[in-house]
C-alpha cells in the first residue's frame, strides 16, 4: 500500500511542477502518468487505480492550473490501467481500437471542458479545425503509446529489479 501512495505523491509533485512550467506542460504531465504504470507493474492493477485516484483527487484540489490536473486525471494518469487491461486481450486490432476509443473520449472531455486552455498550449495550425486537431492528436497518441510501451519495458528490465 505504501509504494502506490509514494508513487501517487510523486505524480502530484510532477503535475504541480507542470503547472509552474512555462512550457512542456503536456510532457511533464505525461511523465507523471508513468508513476501509476509503475504501481501497476510492481503491485497490480488495483494499486495502479488507487495511485491514480489519490493523485487525481489531490491534483484537482491542489494544482493551481486545473488544465494540468484534468489532463492527468482524465488522460495520462488513467491510461496505464487502460493500457494494461487492453493489452491483456492479446488481439492487436482490438487493443488499438479500445485505446483509441479511450483516448478520443478523454480528449473530448478535455476539449469540451478546457478548450481555451488546450488550444492555447497547441500550435495555431491545429486549432483552426477540429478534425485536424483530432487527427493530429490521434497520431501523437499512437506515438506516445509506442514510447510508453518502451518505457515500461525499460522499467521492468532495470528499475523493478532494484525496487524489489
Amino acid at each position: 500500500m505504501a509504494y502506490p501512495a509514494v508513487l501517487g505523491a510523486l505524480a502530484v509533485i510532477l503535475v504541480y511542477l507542470a503547472c509552474l512550467a512555462p512550457t512542456g506542460q503536456w510532457g511533464i504531465v505525461a511523465a507523471a502518468g508513468l508513476l501509476p504504470a509503475a504501481a501497476v507493474i510492481s503491485v497490480g492493477l488495483k494499486a495502479g487505480f488507487l495511485c491514480w485516484a489519490g493523485a487525481a483527487v489531490l491534483t484537482l484540489l491542489l494544482a493551481p492550473d486545473k488544465f494540468c490536473a484534468l489532463l492527468f486525471a482524465a488522460l495520462f494518469g488513467l491510461y496505464p490501467m487502460v493500457k494494461s487491461l487492453t493489452e491483456g486481450l492479446r488481439k492487436k486490432p482490438v487493443e488499438y481500437l479500445l485505446k483509441l476509443a479511450f483516448f478520443n473520449a478523454a480528449f473530448t472531455v478535455l476539449y469540451l471542458t478546457m478548450a481555451s486552455a488546450m488550444l492555447g498550449s497547441l500550435p495555431e495550425a491545429l486549432g483552426s479545425s477540429v478534425w485536424v486537431l483530432y487527427l493530429a492528436a490521434n497520431v501523437v497518441f499512437l506515438a506516445y503509446d509506442y514510447g510508453f510501451g518502451r518505457l515500461i519495458a525499460v522499467y521492468i528490465a532495470r528499475v523493478q529489479r532494484a525496487v524489489h
